[in-house]
């Protein structure tokens, strides 16, 4: 496990933890890395709850990297009511995995409130082939806090397995 900082284009400061997969399995890392997004900041949410999922990535062979969204654990900032500042890090991690990593792909996974945020980041990111949502919020007070994230996801260009597909073709 390595820790690193990444700086956003607004100039918060995020912590970074990337797992590594043993040397045996490199070849799977190199495929795609998997970033995970915590739960809501102002809620509690941090990094170090998407840990176990980040170590069970990496025992399968693949990078994963975790982080503290601005505001929250570790990371500078002031975290937003609805996310919109959010994304912004999801952006910026996943363009830090893209250019240090350098997977072929990289698979979101958002965890609750995580889980519309990393949504709306899907199609600002290139090297983005897929999304996992874990627990995504609904209700009243979800809409009204999250409800914008929810068009870029039904949106998406990244929504089906075909376009997955033609990115990984594309690459290769």
């Amino acid at each position: 496990m390595e820790w690193t900082t990444v700086e956003t284009g607004d100039g918060a400061k995020l912590s970074v933890r990337l797992f590594k997969p043993s040397p045996a399995d490199k070849a799977a890392a190199e495929d795609v890395a998997v970033v995970l997004v915590h739960p809501y900041s102002i809620l509690g949410g941090v990094q170090g709850l998407l840990r176990g999922i980040a170590e069970g990535v990496a025992r399968q062979g693949y990078n994963a990297v975790t982080f503290d969204m601005r505001g929250a654990g570790r990371s500078t900032g002031r975290a937003s009511l609805t996310g919109s500042a959010e994304v912004v890090d999801v952006v910026a991690v996943c363009r830090w995995v893209a250019e240090n990593i350098k997977p072929r792909g990289i698979l979101l996974v958002g965890s609750s409130a995580g889980a519309p945020i990393a949504g709306s980041a899907v199609d600002k990111v290139d090297q983005v082939i897929g999304y996992v949502s874990i627990g995504y919020p609904f209700g009243l007070m979800a809409s009204v806090l999250f409800g914008r994230h929810h068009d870029a996801i039904l949106k998406s260009e990244n929504q089906s397995y075909s376009s997955w597909e033609r990115k990984m073709d594309s690459q290769a």
